[in-house]
């Protein structure tokens, strides 16, 4: 591997491109620290400190891990990537659902840019009316516990806002198409995985005072149990790879045809369905989805509203439940969204493929929906559980829920799928130069 890593730059383009990548991932961790005018920062650091102990801070805590830290303390990427995320998965699935986009997606190359365009065009409103709410909700004092965390409410105040955190989305969104098209990897999903990594160091800062090797008399968690935590890693890491790669594959045979003299088709080859075709997405739709009513009782003190929210909060065996069941909902919902039999089935008859044992048409449509139904239901349940794991480490280990975060959940899906994809094209490079990829096989282990 590490010959692989020297080899990396000694191809003059793939070393551009790495570079490139990491000045523009530089450029986006120092917009985190950029404050927004007129804010209090102390006062803010203080309510965030506060909240994080409610209901209310979960859901602050997952637009934080997506955004890198900045939304506690309000920077000019306070909001981040997220309202580009809702505008892609928002038109993805108009897509499935409007025929004048549906078409437009079949209309290769230049289809793509044109949703792209429409995608950047939802960004930037969501952008603007997230800011905008932001903006209101700073200025109410009594939200803060009596913080003013404004020093100058007002209209000039809530436009400068709204200028400032939509600027910082639209920044980010250009950060990520330079390093899609000059550097390497997904340009969004690095953005994000940047953030997401930047959470390590705080989080081995809590788990190296937990352990206090050089003070006993303040050791929380004994050695033991840190090698457990380090095999669940490990193991964690592995499962998530090997369900992330995993694909069903199912046999097509093209039928030999003669035009003048020449013979097309007869060849093999095979669909590959992927286990996990939802990936992320379903714990982000499930998550978003929970923590709406414990969000809304930090605000609303009502009694009958507050009950309620106290059984859906992390730890509680409802939020549990429900957590699973919603991501198991979405898995099955967003694959019934992007995958469609019937026009993969039509694609096949259209050039002479059929499964062997499988009639042409309509069984074989039936018989691909059977199948991905099937295998989805494992990826979902696999889904769940790793979004749930954290939790039970958190009663088991008794350790906090930032450490607890790196052993399941949205963010070490995030990091291990990019980082995978991201190694599959630096591989890509080196084959195509001749050198060695990071195996001798030339293929990560799992995409076989």
């Amino acid at each position: 591997m590490f010959g692989a890593l020297v080899n990396t730059f000694r191809i003059p383009d793939l070393k551009r491109r790495l570079l490139i990548t990491g000045a523009l991932l530089i450029v986006y961790r120092i917009g985190c620290y950029i404050p927004t005018p007129g804010i209090d920062g102390a006062a803010l650091a203080d309510f965030f400190g506060r909240i994080a102990k409610t209901q209310g801070g979960a859901i602050f805590g997952i637009i934080n891990m997506f955004s890198g830290g900045a939304m506690e303390k309000l920077t000019i990427f306070a909001l981040g990537i997220m309202p580009y995320i809702s505008s892609s998965i928002i038109l993805q699935l108009l897509t499935a659902v409007i025929p004048a986009l549906e078409k437009l997606s079949k209309e290769g190359k230049a289809g793509y840019e044109k949703i792209n365009q429409f995608t950047r065009y939802g960004t930037v409103a969501l952008a603007v009316v997230q800011s905008f709410f932001i903006a209101l909700w700073l200025e109410n004092p009594a939200r803060f516990e009596g913080l003013k965390i404004v020093l100058h409410p007002g209209l000039g105040f809530r436009v400068l806002t709204v200028l400032t955190l939509t600027t910082g989305t639209i920044f980010i969104m250009w950060l990520g198409e330079q390093i899609q098209e000059r550097g390497i990897g997904n340009g969004i999903s690095l953005v994000i995985s940047a953030g997401i990594i930047s959470r390590i160091p705080t989080a081995l800062i809590q788990l190296y005072n937990l352990v206090s090797p050089f003070a006993p008399s303040r050791r929380q968690i004994q050695s033991f149990t840190l090698l457990i935590m380090a095999t669940l890693f490990v193991g964690v890491v592995f499962a998530v790879i090997m369900i992330t790669q995993a694909i069903r594959k199912i046999p097509v045979q093209y039928a030999r045809r003669v035009v003048g003299r020449k013979i097309y088709g007869g060849q093999s080859t095979y669909i590959p369905l992927k286990v996990d075709t939802a990936g992320v997405i379903a714990i982000i739709f499930a998550q978003s989805i929970i923590l709406f009513p414990a969000t809304l009782a930090s605000f609303i003190p009502n009694p009958g509203f507050q009950r309620l929210a106290q059984g859906l909060i992390r730890g509680q065996l409802l939020y549990t439940f429900i957590y699973a069941l919603l991501i198991m909902f979405f898995c099955y919902f967003y694959t019934a969204i992007v995958f469609n039999p019937v026009d993969l089935s039509n694609n096949m008859k259209k050039y002479g493929g059929f499964i062997p044992g499988i009639r042409p048409g309509a069984p074989t449509a039936e018989f691909l929906e059977f199948v991905m139904t099937r295998i989805t239901l494992a990826g979902a349940g696999f889904m769940a559980f790793i979004a749930i794991f954290p939790d039970f480490l958190m009663a088991w280990l008794k350790v906090p829920y930032l450490v607890a975060s790196f052993f399941g959940g949205t963010g070490i899906l995030i990091i291990v799928g990019v980082m995978l994809d991201t190694l599959k094209q630096i591989e890509s490079h080196l084959l195509t130069h001749h050198y060695e990829g990071f195996l001798k096989s030339g293929q990560i282990k799992g995409r076989r």
